[in-house]
């Protein structure tokens, strides 16, 4: 058995080096202008404030990190016009109304392969190691790694990718351009185009539904489906209950991290963000655009208006309106919450003073 070697001496590259491209590519492809500086400098990499470098592209969003700012020997900077004028000589300011939106479309033309979870094995189709069911149907340049099983009349669009030991349940219908992680489970699924599952994530199974009684608990057949619009992202651990007597739904852009479970006939809309730990109950409905902080509980059986944010490690008991800014248990508008929680210290701290 070869021994291993020293950890210090390993370094893994897990992405290849970026091209070298020109600041003016750069501000093409972010959308930025060029405030100062010469164009044709050589852009490398990317790296954080702290750590730009000659060659380095690095970004500034949060007045927190101005310091950083000042001190960087990057080459360019993604600025916004209010923090402009504090980009230091020598560093090319490119002007982007929203940095970190420009940066994360620079980053995908220099990265690609890391826009979703990579490939584990070489296959470039179907592994031998897989078992893909006679009846099913998948379109051109699908790839299947080792492990994976593919059951009776699933259909996987064209380019889609299934990773090791992934479970692909009978009658499951994926759109073009997926990628399934590994070790995830679907059963009972709809997925609409370039969906990413990240591993370990299960849809479809039971959602949690029982007639309590004194005598006992009886269990309710779930007899709906998981329905997953297009660019929908379920990040790892997650779970997604099918419906019971309806579907639940995920809608177009959504954007799930991970570890977050989400109940039987819950409606997701359209490019919400559901950070981690979040639960939401059955019977739930978020409108579009709708952000939930991490570790938020959601009850069943209520609505949270269309782009309504949540603060993290709320709990939702009732409705909430449009639009609206939300924190605490129970969640109430952001604005309440906060004198009562100023009210609270003060009467704290006049009562420790007693």
């Amino acid at each position: 058995m070869t021994e291993p070697s020293n950890q210090s001496e390993v370094s893994p590259v897990f992405f290849p080096e970026a091209r070298s491209i020109t600041v003016k590519q750069v501000a093409e492809w972010a959308g930025a202008e060029i405030v100062r500086g010469d164009s044709e400098l050589a852009i490398t990499g990317v790296a954080p404030l702290d750590e730009g470098v000659p060659g380095t592209l690095v970004f500034i969003d949060n007045p927190k990190y101005l310091d950083q700012l000042e001190s960087t020997k990057a080459t360019a900077c993604l600025v916004s016009k209010k923090h402009v004028d504090k980009v230091p000589d020598g560093v090319v300011p490119l002007l982007a109304k929203e940095p970190y939106r420009s940066l994360a479309k620079v980053l995908a033309e220099l990265y690609p392969t890391a826009m979703r979870p990579l490939p584990v094995t070489s296959e470039t189709s179907v592994s031998a190691r897989a078992f893909v069911d006679e009846s099913a149907q998948l379109g051109e340049g699908v790839v299947v790694e080792v492990g994976a099983v593919i059951g009776a009349h699933v259909v996987i669009g064209a380019g889609s990718r299934v990773g090791p030991n992934a479970v692909i349940a009978a009658n499951c219908q994926l759109g073009e351009n997926c990628s399934i992680g590994a070790n995830s489970s679907l059963q009972h699924a709809v997925l609409g185009d370039r969906v990413i599952i990240h591993p370990n994530v299960s849809i479809g199974q039971d959602g949690f539904g029982f007639a309590m009684g004194p005598g006992g608990h009886i269990k309710v057949p779930q007899l709906g489906r998981v329905v997953l619009g297009n660019d929908v992202e379920i990040g790892a651990g997650s779970c997604i209950d099918r419906g019971a007597n309806r579907d639940t739904t995920v809608g177009d852009g959504t954007k799930i991290d991970n570890q977050v479970q989400v109940g039987h006939n819950v409606n997701i809309g359209k490019h919400c963000v559901i950070v981690s730990q979040v639960g939401i109950s059955g019977s739930s409905s978020l409108e579009d655009y709708v952000v939930l902080g991490g570790q938020t509980g959601v009850s069943g059986h209520v609505c949270i208006g269309m782009g309504a944010q949540v603060a993290g490690v709320s709990a939702v008991h009732d409705d909430l309106a449009p639009g609206g800014r939300y924190g605490g248990v129970p969640a109430r508008p952001i604005r309440e919450w906060f004198k009562e929680m100023t009210a609270l210290r003060r009467l704290t701290a006049q009562g420790g003073k007693k």
